[in-house]
């Protein structure tokens, strides 16, 4: 595992991260409590110290099963939660008031409950899940920020950034020194960060924490027409229609990154994140322990070859799955 700077906090975080989305179960079927748990220790024995979790994660288990693994484990993990917006509206539609979103004793209480779900005393990074820059110049936010690291309850602070990025991007909120990090979908197919955000984000060392590097699953290959996938689960929402069909072509179309025995798309996808310079760090799922053995080691294998980088600019796919 190879470790990178998280902005200007200093802390040196995993390459790979642990995505604790899909161990809270709920929207994300399948998950199983002592699997994810033991799935968190195989990640953290080959050097994962990163972990990305939010209440809304299983209704606040994911927060849950994150403490427990963390306080059996011997050596430092560091841990970013959110803060869930209060009209729980997924993105923030432009010129809703921030007081329908954010108000300070939301925030500061959100902080307080993820802190009694993990066990711990400070959380490392606390991220606002969603974000609209025209609530950069508002005090509310930063109110909050500043009462929870006098306080000694949230050491560095950031953005979880809507998508598509454009316009929203986050600059504003930058521009106010107040943001360390920020988190944004980015992946092969969805490249839109590196035109304004990447470059932004090391101008200001502020650290990129990249999700859905997987595209959900769909850049692991293993998403097919005839794939079955449970019913009313978050994945059979993001695959409906004729999507698993349409992202099963684009994958194969892919296949040209796997040259060696036991290459696997989703290490090319992964080690194609980390190829760029403004990433810190890519959060993915791996609620077994097949998975986090699989994902780790692309930091292992380092950066995609340049010829590589430069034929995936063709495959660029912009798409609003989410949607």
């Amino acid at each position: 595992m190879r470790y990178r700077k998280l902005g200007k906090t200093g802390v040196d975080v995993s390459e790979i991260g642990f995505g604790a989305w899909g161990i809270g179960g709920a929207w994300w079927a399948g998950a199983n409590n002592d699997e994810s748990l033991a799935s968190m220790c195989a990640a953290f024995e080959l050097g994962v110290n990163f972990v990305d979790t939010a209440p809304n994660y299983g209704d606040g288990l994911s927060e849950e099963l994150v403490g427990k693994a963390i306080a059996s484990w011997p050596s430092r993990i560091y841990v970013s939660t959110k803060v869930n917006p209060m009209n729980f509206k997924w993105p923030a539609a432009p010129g809703t008031p921030i007081s329908e979103v954010f108000p300070k004793e939301w925030i500061v209480g959100s902080a307080e409950k993820s802190l009694k779900r993990l066990g711990i005393e400070c959380l490392d990074l606390l991220l606002l899940h969603v974000w609209l820059d025209e609530w950069a110049a508002l005090d509310e936010w930063k109110e909050a920020f500043a009462q929870l690291k006098q306080q000694g309850k949230v050491a560095a602070f950031g953005l979880s950034l809507n998508y598509p990025l454009e316009p929203d991007y986050g600059a504003e909120a930058i521009a106010t020194g107040l943001i360390d990090a920020c988190e944004v979908t980015y992946n092969i197919w969805e490249q839109g960060p590196e035109d304004a955000l990447f470059p932004l984000a090391l101008e200001k060392q502020v650290a990129i924490i990249v999700k859905s590097p997987l595209d959900e699953g769909a850049l692991t290959g293993k998403i097919t027409p005839d794939t079955a996938l449970e019913p009313g689960s978050f994945q059979d929402f993001y695959f409906s229609g004729n999507r698993r069909q349409e992202v099963a072509e684009r994958a194969e179309r892919l296949k040209f990154l796997l040259r060696d025995d036991g290459d696997t798309l989703a290490q090319a996808a992964l080690r194609f994140c980390l190829s760029h310079p403004a990433v810190t760090t890519v959060v993915t799922g791996m609620r077994k322990p097949h998975h986090a053995r699989e994902n780790i080691a692309a930091s292992d294998r380092g950066p995609l070859p340049a010829d590589d980088l430069a034929a995936l600019k063709a495959h660029a796919w912009p798409h609003n799955f989410w949607a």
